[in-house]
């Protein structure tokens, strides 16, 4: 339970800027009492609400998607390239290695 106290402290005033924003939206009971009318009112707007919101998070997977497609192939293409520049290193160290023993003959044959 400790674990989800930061989180909790975090999102807060989140939730709360949320509920503020979406009180007003709904249909307020009314002065005189009256619920048999505003009920009906307040689900068909609730039902709206939550179309929407299902067509937001829709539209969030989708980009989701994208990005992770993207990721995963920007991955692999470094991946790609790090095996080439590691064939890359290992024969710059070899030419490395045989210009240093030339050059140890060269100067062990004066």
């Amino acid at each position: 339970m400790a674990v989800f106290l930061p989180a909790l402290k975090i999102a807060l005033p989140y939730i709360t800027q949320v509920v503020t924003a979406a009180v007003p939206m709904f249909t307020s009971r009314p002065a005189n009492g009256k619920l048999d009318e505003v009920v009906p009112q307040q689900i068909r707007e609730l039902q709206t609400a939550v179309t929407q919101n299902a067509e937001s998070v829709k539209g969030l997977a989708t980009q989701w998607k994208g990005t992770m497609e993207s990721i995963d192939a920007a991955a692999a293409r470094l991946q790609q390239e790090i095996i080439v520049l590691r064939r890359l290193v290992y024969c710059s160290t070899a030419i490395a290695v045989v210009a240093s023993v030339l050059a140890v003959v060269a100067v062990a044959g004066r």
